[in-house]
């Protein structure tokens, strides 16, 4: 969806001018870490280090502004990484 130009203006400023949206659904860092790993054919295993800080376990894009402008995530996580896998394969 193209949002009109004075749309995009009134829920922007100069610092603010790129929006990270999300899927709608919540993943726990090592689902996306699998995720990541299958789409790119990784056959090794992924280990996480408990003795570390992890950090925020989970992560959840808010979607919630574009939603309320009619934005709806048309491409599942999966077919998204695919998509930017072959992307980065054709760099």
């Amino acid at each position: 969806m193209n949002l009109p130009k004075a749309v995009y203006d009134q829920h922007t400023s100069p610092m603010l001018s790129h929006i990270n949206v999300g899927y709608g659904s919540d993943i726990t860092i090592a689902e996306l870490a699998h995720a990541v790993s299958d789409t790119v054919g990784y056959p090794g295993q992924i280990t996480f280090d408990a003795t570390q800080p992890d950090g925020t376990p989970r992560k959840l894009m808010d979607s919630t502004r574009l939603n309320a402008l009619g934005w709806q995530a048309q491409v599942t996580l999966q077919d998204g990484l695919k998509q930017a896998y072959q992307d980065f394969l054709t760099l």
